[in-house]
């Protein structure tokens, strides 16, 4: 006889209590000095998702990717050596930007204004009339990024001597690596923007409290009687970052649609021998603004880029430990990722009509309860790294 299921106990407040309890101030969620405060001393001090190394499959691969807040283009390459690296897209000559292509493959980058060639290392290789120059060409390499890889996670850093990736993961990196990310060989993806704050809008990803309202429909199986608001089983803190237990229903009975998907992704699953994963239902959240899913049915990666004070650019991606095998394996991968885009469709409205009401500067302050611990805490470390960045600046 099967024992019968544990009554399900939300995190009890007590347990967060020590992020702090009282309103916290509304203006950061919309201010334009608080966000330049911010870019400088978050989102140019921390290691941010890029991209995945699946992206680069042979020596000579390149992606391209924007960042707003650093105001920069970045080139991500896979080099001879086999090594990922970081340059900025901008010739050393005159500043030119080197590439428009969003990915590709070439062993050479070449300015076309006036011709100065690059390595897949860097290096300067060749300038026309380079003599002409008072230069050497180990002076003009193009400049470079700290990037670092962990469980095919492309991260980069735009501080000059940034802490290392493993240390600053302060212990995630191994539940990151037992995750089908570290496998995956492909993806799919898709982006929005948003008039919104990054907080504001990554906070609506980290908080179960707003489901049995905007997830009415989309959202049954995480419902129960046991649980009738679907709040996470437990919380985890690891420094700046942190993780949360999803809790789903186990008697939940899905459409005929979503069965006949999540039965062909569980086949896949099988060969891929993920189906057993261990992270299975975690939620791991890098802080600033990345968070992923162990799911080995959705590996499901979101990260929220900031373009402003209120506009922010979310990318999405569920990745796949390996490539479509049979037209099967293909619908049943396009049925999860459709059905996620619609639920964050439900998102962005409420998410939008909320930055419009703070935008109005109505609220001096905002209010935080029990199952929303994880926005707090990541209000916490936001401020106290503005902070220490203003007394740093002080000093």
């Amino acid at each position: 006889m099967n024992a019968p299921e544990k009554t399900f106990i939300p995190v009890p407040q007590e347990d967060v209590a020590w992020l702090g309890t009282g309103p916290v101030p509304a203006k950061p969620y919309y201010d334009p000095d608080f966000w330049e405060l911010e870019r400088e001393a978050v989102f140019m001090r921390n290691w941010i998702v890029a991209g995945h190394v699946c992206e680069l499959p042979e020596n000579g691969s390149f992606i391209r990717r924007e960042f707003e807040f650093a105001n920069a283009s970045i080139l991500f390459v896979r080099a001879k050596d086999g090594v990922v690296r970081g340059f900025h897209n901008v010739c050393t000559h005159r500043g030119t930007q080197l590439v428009d292509e969003a990915q590709g493959k070439s062993s050479t980058f070449s300015c076309r204004y006036h011709m100065w060639t690059f390595g897949g290392d860097g290096a300067l290789l060749s300038a026309p009339d380079f003599d002409s120059f008072d230069l050497s060409k180990k002076d003009c390499a193009l400049k470079q990024v700290s990037v670092d890889v962990c469980a095919g996670l492309i991260f980069v850093n735009f501080a000059k001597d940034p802490e290392p990736l493993r240390e600053w993961l302060n212990g995630l990196d191994e539940k990151l690596e037992s995750m089908p990310v570290a496998k995956a060989e492909t993806f799919s993806e898709y982006t929005y923007e948003i008039d919104a704050n990054w907080k504001l809008t990554y906070d609506n990803f980290q908080e179960n409290y707003h489901l049995r309202f905007i997830h009415t429909r989309s959202g049954e199986a995480a419902f129960a009687p046991e649980n009738p608001f679907g709040y996470p089983s437990a919380y985890g803190f690891h420094g700046v970052h942190r993780t949360q237990t999803i809790w789903s229903n186990p008697q939940a009975k899905p459409k005929p649609t979503q069965a006949v998907a999540y039965g062909k992704a569980a086949v896949g699953a099988m060969a891929d021998d993920i189906l057993t994963s261990p992270t299975g239902r975690e939620y791991l959240a890098l802080f600033p603004s990345f968070f992923i899913l162990g799911s080995p049915l959705q590996n499901f990666s979101h990260v929220v880029y900031p373009i402003s004070a209120t506009k922010s650019r979310g990318v999405i991606r569920l990745y796949w430990v390996s490539e479509d095998r049979n037209a099967s394996e293909r619908f049943a991968r396009e049925h999860i990722t459709q059905v996620a885009r619609e639920v964050h469709s439900e998102d962005r409205a409420v998410i939008s009509a909320g930055q419009k009401g703070l935008n109005s500067g109505a609220l001096d302050v905002i209010h935080f309860q029990t199952q929303e611990a994880l926005c707090r805490h990541l209000f916490n470390g936001v401020r106290d790294a503005v902070d220490a960045y203003q007394r740093e600046k002080s000093a």
